[in-house]
């Protein structure tokens, strides 16, 4: 039992750097790469092009938070979110110029982000930790700034406070998984028959047996049937039920994917599309009633529709100034949210999802709607209310067990 420390880990296993004279091959450290980045980074010289990723995420894999349930990795991409945010809205509450930059600056940023994320097809929790912290940042300034001076009622607190706990509970269940393609029986036989020998097709035609007459086994012919209906997919090679398609950042087939969206880091699929649609309602008519109460406290003389563009005096005390900055970035969330619920509204009022369209786009076998809003397939849909009946009355599959990242942040 004394020698079990001293014998050489599985092959499968990653070993360091004392471990490596013992089996070269199997060596995966990348203590070396480490060391040379910070010899030249101490030194002052620049850095290898192809080593700064690989490094970076070894030093990110490093960085990791004791807790009772055992050490959690840092998500680096929660961090400008939660310290950036605040940063930038308090400074750009110092003058209505800095407010000007940084609100307009603010969105081109996070698009910008939004683009090289996108690209390399990787999860990120920025997007999420940026949404769940600017709720809490709002209700948490809410509460400090606008509540003391006495201009909102209890009713309306308790109205402000059930909007965003209701919220909060919406993305939860949203959050539990947008029903992914569960792997079926003929799915396990197909693969495992795949790798049998087939017959030889001249043997078969020296006995005098015609091939064309043989019996299909009952598994190839519901493998085919399935096939037949949705498809197979060639990353997860299950067989797919119609509308369904595979998420190459959540690594996945889901059933009715409409999209992959970043604010929930989560796919929206037929198992929480209806909770993403109530998140949204839920989060807009929040959002707009806190904004409605915040400019009334901070420009009362104005009315609601101008007080957002012209509030005289606003900037001569920084607490009218902070509300007045974080009313604007609230509003600008909204505006972005508004009009993804409304393009949500409408392609389920056509039967489409989102997915379904870009397809469509890419084929040209689809026809533009309303403005060019939404791309009608004319394959699902049934008229405006078969299509509204048949989205609400969609059943919720059972989901893929805890192996998917469904994580909530």
């Amino acid at each position: 039992m004394k020698w079990e420390k001293f014998k050489p880990p599985e092959p499968d296993d990653a070993m360091c750097c004392f471990e490596c004279d013992l089996d070269p091959h199997g060596c995966f450290c990348d203590c070396d790469d480490l060391d040379e980045a910070c010899s030249r980074w101490l030194k002052g010289e620049p850095q290898k092009p192809d080593c700064v990723l690989p490094v970076f995420g070894a030093v990110m894999d490093r960085l990791r938070l004791r807790l009772l349930s055992g050490d959690r990795r840092v998500e680096i991409s929660m961090v400008p979110a939660l310290v950036l945010l605040p940063m930038l809205l308090r400074l750009a509450a110092l003058h209505f110029l800095l407010g000007l930059v940084i609100l307009t600056a603010l969105p081109g940023l996070v698009l910008w982000y939004y683009y090289a994320t996108h690209r390399k097809k990787g999860r990120t929790l920025f997007f999420l930790s940026l949404a769940l912290f600017s709720l809490a940042y709002m209700y948490f300034l809410f509460i400090t700034e606008i509540l003391p001076r006495g201009d909102v009622s209890h009713l309306q607190l308790v109205t402000v406070t059930t909007g965003v706990v209701l919220t909060l509970i919406s993305l939860v269940r949203t959050k539990r998984g947008p029903g992914f393609v569960q792997p079926s029986l003929a799915d396990t036989h197909s693969t495992s028959t795949n790798h049998c020998q087939l017959p030889d097709k001249d043997s078969a035609s020296q006995k005098g047996v015609d091939q064309s007459v043989l019996p299909a086994r009952p598994v190839e012919q519901q493998t085919q049937s399935l096939t037949a209906k949705g498809g197979r997919c060639p990353l997860c090679k299950v067989v797919r039920p119609p509308r369904a398609g595979h998420c190459r950042i959540c690594g996945g087939c889901v059933q009715r994917l409409d999209h992959h969206c970043i604010w929930i880091n989560s796919c929206v699929g037929q198992a929480n599309h209806r909770s993403f649609l109530l998140t949204l309602l839920l989060f807009l008519l929040t959002s707009l009633h806190g904004v409605s109460l915040v400019l009334r406290s901070v420009c009362p003389q104005q009315n609601l529709l101008t007080a957002l563009f012209y509030c005289p005096g606003v900037y001569s005390q920084y607490s009218s100034a902070l509300c007045f900055t974080c009313a604007w970035y609230s509003s600008i969330v909204t505006a972005g949210l508004l009009n993804l619920l409304v393009l949500q509204l409408i392609n389920i009022s056509y039967n489409v999802t989102e997915r379904e369209a870009q397809l469509a786009l890419r084929r040209k076998n689809g026809q533009s709607r309303p403005c060019g809003l939404v791309v009608d397939t004319g394959v699902y849909s049934r008229g405006f209310c078969q299509n509204w009946a048949e989205f609400l009355a969609m059943r919720e599959p059972v989901d893929r067990p805890s192996s998917v990242h469904t994580d909530l942040v």
